[in-house]
């Protein structure tokens, strides 16, 4: 295992260093890199989360689990929610543990419901019932919103909706979040509740199914067509690196006891850098290599324009990703291509990715 970095962390981590921290979900993508980060700041973590969906995966390939205290539960078990976070006593809790994918939820919508809305609202009655919570940071995403095909981004006061089941789950989970902070944790122990509504992620380490980067890099490796379903639909495509940056913002507030912070956030990339899918396509292919790709008529709607408007974060959180679309997308091809020559290298282009992004935030926001 990688160890703590022992210089002087920056602003967005000067409350989280050494704390208690419980992440659900860190069996996952973002999960992995979100706890990966934590370690460099010699956060004690614990996790909750059903095991990896796909292998390869980024929680076996990048020893996610070392130096945690790791528990493959399901959230929907409320007794094991509350027995871990009795056992660990975080101060803080990242909620990522989801049922994640859109074609999923087709297949399965009530575990679907079960999971994102259900699971939602035991891990947040777990977390107010104990003493040690100060903060939690529920991880949803930018398909909450009622789908208006806009050619501006969304705003965190526009309306929720989601005609699929995954967006229309993750919205009812937003609204479970919004009771408990509005009135639930107030009569119980008074934790700050914020919701983080997060762009389209890439990054090395995904190999969900149904997922542009993930098609990629398996087109790539076998040989076999990509199958393309919507290349003109525009997406905040954004690096996951940034999305943990924006997470960890928003919970360092949290813990400085910024009743303000307790609310919706959008993170989301810069409006230049929402692209259409065939623009991130292009831009694999040509830092990488190019696949035979195929278009195929997509088996569930999809809007055209989906893009956030992250100027709350930006001017409120001083929350200003470095990395653009360009960098993102050479960030992601990197790790892939080194990946699949070495892939025991998981870990070591993990923390080395947060090493260089950490790096290239301004000066300015350090301690």
């Amino acid at each position: 295992m990688i160890g703590a970095d022992r210089r002087m962390p920056l602003r967005c981590e000067a409350l989280l260093h050494g704390q208690r921290v419980l992440v659900t979900g860190h069996t996952g993508f973002t999960g992995g890199w979100l706890v990966s980060w934590l370690k460099l700041i010699g956060c004690r973590i614990a996790g909750l989360s059903l095991a990896p969906l796909t292998m390869p995966n980024l929680f076996t390939a990048g020893n996610i689990a070392d130096g945690i205290d790791s528990t493959i539960g399901d959230i929907r078990d409320l007794s094991t929610v509350v027995s871990v976070i009795g056992r660990h006593e975080p101060a803080v809790i990242f909620h990522l543990a989801a049922q994640p994918l859109v074609s999923q939820s087709f297949a399965d919508p009530l575990g679907t419901f079960s999971t994102n809305a259900i699971g939602t609202a035991n891990v947040l009655e777990a977390a107010r019932q104990a003493p040690s919570v100060k903060a939690v940071v529920c991880i949803t995403t930018d398909k909450v919103y009622r789908d208006q095909d806009w050619p501006w981004g969304y705003r965190e006061i526009d309306s929720l909706g989601g005609k699929d089941p995954y967006s229309a789950s993750k919205a009812c989970a937003e609204l479970i979040a919004a009771s408990y902070r509005a009135t639930l944790a107030r009569r119980a122990n008074g934790v700050l509740i914020a919701n983080a509504r997060g762009g389209n992620i890439i990054g090395g380490g995904d190999w969900s199914m149904d997922r542009i980067v993930p098609d990629f890099v398996r087109a790539v490796l076998s040989g076999a067509s990509l199958s393309l379903r919507n290349p003109e639909a525009v997406r905040p495509w954004q690096h996951v690196v940034a999305l943990v940056h924006g997470y960890l913002t928003l919970a360092n507030r949290l813990l400085e006891g910024d009743v303000s912070a307790a609310d919706n956030w959008n993170f989301g990339p810069l409006d230049d850098d929402a692209k259409p899918v065939r623009a991130l396509v292009e831009q694999l292919a040509g830092v990488w290599k190019r696949p035979d790709i195929a278009y195929a008529k997509g088996h569930f709607p999809e809007t055209r324009f989906l893009h956030l408007d992250s100027t709350k974060a930006r001017t409120r959180l001083g929350w200003r990703p470095p990395l653009t679309f360009d960098g993102t997308v050479r960030l992601t091809a990197e790790w892939y291509r080194e990946f699949t020559t070495d892939p025991v290298s998981a870990e070591r282009l993990t923390v080395q990715q947060i090493q260089q992004y950490r790096e290239s935030i301004d000066v300015s926001v350090r301690s």
